[in-house]
């Protein structure tokens, strides 16, 4: 399904993975480093997203925009439209470099603001993937999971990389009857939510 990115996708892929490590081994300060998923998690979103059911296809924490190339190709499949949303300012331009450079605008709509303020304005969520602050995990969760559709995915990273601070997150997912959840040690491990 992914074996044939175009181009221009794969080439900005490729440039924001090396900077990602450049980051992680020069000491550039924590919010100012682009944070992104390994490769792997982004094939898995992206294969998840495109057999996800009718509905809207969300990300929130767009950081530089390499995650949303991944959901972008799933949109491309899917006929649809990615909506992502990022708070800082020096993300949203780099993203924005991101989306124009590997002709993805067409299919994602880049958003700043706190997404928190925004999902009531979406009451049939298809796919949606969390990465952004820790400490909005549980209030992003308790917005997203009642707006999901049957059969729609809440996909969260860093349940390993973070797993003290978002212990909690994980311990609401496993006792909540309105989805199935597991724990997915993929990359740095991803929260697996289905609606019922």
């Amino acid at each position: 399904m992914f074996h044939d990115i175009p181009e221009q996708v794969r080439q900005r892929m490729v440039y924001l993975e090396s900077i990602d490590r450049r980051d992680r081994q020069d000491g550039t300060p924590h919010l100012q480093r682009l944070r992104q998923i390994p490769a792997e998690t982004g094939r898995f979103l992206a294969m998840l997203a495109a057999g996800a059911p009718a509905g809207g296809v969300l990300e929130i924490g767009t950081s530089a925009g390499y995650s949303s190339l991944w959901l972008a190709l799933a949109c491309r499949q899917r006929g649809d439209r990615l909506v992502t949303y990022e708070i800082l300012d020096e993300k949203i331009k780099l993203a924005r470099q991101t989306l124009a450079e590997a002709r993805v605008e067409d299919l994602v709509d880049l958003v700043q603001a706190d997404a928190r303020t925004q999902l009531a304005n979406f009451q049939s969520i298809a796919f949606c993937f969390l990465d952004a602050e820790k400490d909005v995990y549980m209030d992003c969760y308790d917005l997203v999971v009642p707006r999901l559709v049957p059969g729609g995915l809440l996909l969260a990273d860093n349940f390993l990389s973070h797993q003290p601070d978002l212990q909690p997150v994980l311990e609401r997912a496993q006792n909540d009857e309105r989805v199935d959840a597991l724990m997915v040690p993929i990359g740095k491990g991803l929260l697996f939510c289905r609606k019922l």
